[in-house]
């Protein structure tokens, strides 16, 4: 089974995977995105670095996907990751256009087939005021200029992406801005036991308090 954390940069993906890990008993697949060479550049020049960002970003992806996913599937693991394939397509629609774009989504489509889709997708939500407010929090360094209407423009290109009904049957949205999983174990365990109820994995309530 493949469990993957999806939302906007700052949300709290990662944190969420390292958390779940040990309840789920799950293997942890996490984005390796400090070694894109290109990502410092192109948070100060998004036109000029954008496609080699996108391009990098698309074929590290797909290597470390295509390695891990079905292989962990095919021995029968649970498997947690904090991205999905498809997320790259998205921001290349908001970074590229034109020529680039058009040849990004050739390659895209060529290597998504090849790519198992997750069995659950924890979409995590938050404001923008929210969002800007954790990647200050985090405070790395290639962060600390982020431009407030990239991360409101991500916000609005998450909520159209996880709108299209092919996400739906298998799609859990959960809004985190009243949520801390690192200082409130009940947050975490709210999580959980959504999680637990979308999979029908005992032990788990028919319905949760929203």
């Amino acid at each position: 089974m493949y469990i993957a954390i999806e939302g906007v940069i700052g949300v709290g993906k990662t944190t969420l995977a390292r958390l779940v890990r040990e309840p789920f008993h799950a293997d942890l697949l996490l984005e390796v995105f400090e070694e894109n060479p290109f990502l410092s550049s192109f948070y100060s020049d998004r036109e000029r670095y954008a496609f080699q960002t996108q391009i990098f970003f698309l074929l590290s992806r797909y290597q470390q996907q295509h390695q891990v996913i079905p292989q962990a599937l095919a021995d029968g693991r649970l498997l947690v990751s904090d991205y999905t394939f498809d997320k790259d397509s998205l921001f290349a629609g908001i970074n590229l256009g034109g020529d680039e774009l058009d040849m990004y989504q050739r390659v895209h489509s060529a290597l998504a087939e090849k790519i198992p889709q997750p069995n659950l997708v924890v979409y995590l939500r938050a404001t923008t005021d929210t969002l800007m407010q954790r990647i200050a929090n985090r405070d790395r360094p290639y962060e600390r200029d982020m431009d407030r209407a990239y991360i409101q423009e991500l916000n609005n290109a998450y909520d159209l992406f996880f709108a299209q009904p092919r996400w739906q049957p298998n799609l859990l949205t959960i809004d985190t801005d009243d949520l801390n999983i690192i200082s409130r174990q009940d947050d975490l365990d709210y999580i959980i036991a959504r999680i637990r109820q979308a999979l029908r994995l005992a032990p788990f309530q028919e319905s949760l308090p929203l």
